[in-house]
């Protein structure tokens, strides 16, 4: 026997070969979106967030309790914050990878540098 293994193709066909690089090309596009998916949301029973008395909602917040919580104080204005201003939810340097609602609130809440 030779290397030619009697006039057979050895390997991939130009056609095979095109379909393969498709279909790979295919997969790799898909990749970027399932690894770009939004994190998860913080639940108000995580336990970080029973720590620090974290609500979706500022409304919510148990003035008895949190004496020191103002109606104005929200996550999109405090100084953890890593989302934009116009974003439902967005990062918080407290918790993570996890989400938190604009409009929630916790008691490491902080103005942002320079407001008032």
């Amino acid at each position: 026997m030779n290397d030619i293994n009697e006039g057979k193709t050895i390997g991939l066909t130009r056609r095979a070969f095109a379909g393969r690089a498709m279909a790979g090309t295919c997969i790799a596009a898909l990749v970027p979106t399932a690894a770009m998916a939004a994190p998860p949301r913080v639940e108000e029973s995580d336990e970080t967030a029973v720590s620090l008395g974290y609500k979706h909602d500022t409304k919510t917040v148990d003035a008895k309790k949190y004496p020191k919580h103002a109606a104005t104080q929200r996550c999109a204005n405090c100084a953890m914050w890593q989302g934009s201003a116009t974003d439902p939810w967005g990062g918080c340097a407290m918790f993570g990878r996890k989400q938190i609602a604009a409009e929630g609130w916790c008691m490491a809440w902080a103005p942002k540098p320079g407001a008032a």
